[in-house]
């Protein structure tokens, strides 16, 4: 067979290269021979490729000099239809649906006035799905005045109690999420003080209790 133009098409072309495709039933002995390309001749420019499906291989095939071409270099003696690789962009718009669960823990006032020895109560009311709180008492370094409290929230409230140690300043609750330590409520610093001691009456006189502190 000869030459048919309408198996030849542009896969594209810049800078004066072009890249072509033909597809013919001729093997690539046949392609190759010389003249093959001459109807051809305006179209291919020097240096132009050519992806020749031939019967029998596909091959990569150089224009040297007009319809000339080159020795060519065979990609698939099976002869099947070359790969082209394509890429694209693609938008891609994902909408979410989310629902906002509000958890707060907000922490009773600090008792006042607090006395060594006294037991008191302290609470906090909670916000959103919490089943347990866990209460600290510390001191001002930090440090735990007694062993952590972990109490569990009916009704929006965690309930519990502590008893007073020596008398200091700097004393802080905390109340804290037991499935979630991210989430927490720290009280505002509070006094634990001397208990109040009372003077007794000897003879119209006011007598200093014995081992406490007079009271004017």
């Amino acid at each position: 067979m000869s030459f048919l133009p309408s198996g030849l098409s542009a896969l594209t072309n810049a800078n004066g290269f072009t890249l072509w495709h033909y597809r013919t039933e001729d093997s690539r002995t046949t392609v190759l021979a010389p003249g093959y390309f001459a109807s051809a001749g305006p179209m291919l420019q020097p240096g132009d490729i050519v992806i020749v499906q031939a019967s029998d291989a596909t091959a990569l095939v150089p224009i040297r000099g007009g319809a000339i071409t080159g020795g060519g270099v065979t990609v698939d003696a099976a002869g099947a239809a070359p790969a082209l690789l394509r890429s694209a962009t693609l938008l891609i718009d994902v909408a979410v649906a989310a629902t906002v669960t509000p958890r707060a823990i907000v922490l009773d006032p600090p008792p006042s006035p607090l006395s060594q020895g006294d037991i008191f109560t302290t609470g906090a009311s909670i916000t959103g799905p919490m089943s347990q709180i866990t209460f600290h008492f510390r001191t001002a370094t930090g440090a735990e005045v007694s062993a952590p409290h972990t109490v569990a929230v009916l009704a929006g409230r965690a309930v519990t109690s502590f008893t007073a140690p020596p008398p200091a300043g700097g004393y802080r609750l905390l109340a804290v999420d037991a499935a979630d330590p991210a989430n927490f409520a720290l009280s505002p610093p509070f006094a634990v003080t001397q208990p109040p001691r009372l003077l007794s009456e000897t003879g119209g006189l006011l007598l200093l209790e014995s081992g406490g502190a007079l009271l004017l």
